[in-house]
């Protein structure tokens, strides 16, 4: 009975209890990072946002990367302010260009 009745209140999806996936990473990454939003061209879809975010991800430091085709944003937390040429390079290596800053 102490199950049932837990785990109702205990979760509100398979990520968080609030019922998204990145409540929890999110809002500790971005408390103790450096958040910067990077302008890229090209992104058309959902593949493009993976491979972009991909290989940003791999650059050290990086805490969370969210890319959006629709608006060709990519918001980068990390724990330092990152190399914009690393940014750069990795944008590149997914096949589209860094534009620069948002």
């Amino acid at each position: 009975m102490t199950a049932e009745t837990q785990l109702p209140q205990a979760t509100g999806s398979c990520c968080s209890p609030s019922g998204s996936c990145h409540d929890g990473a999110g809002a500790d990454a971005e408390q103790g990072g450096v958040t910067t939003v990077y302008q890229v061209t090209g992104m058309t879809c959902g593949h493009c946002e993976g491979a972009v975010s991909e290989e940003i991800s791999g650059i050290e430091g990086v805490t969370s990367v969210k890319a959006v085709a629709s608006t060709g944003q990519v918001t980068v937390i990390s724990r330092a302010p990152l190399d914009e040429e690393a940014v750069r390079a990795a944008v590149d290596e997914a096949g589209y260009e860094l534009a620069g800053r948002a």
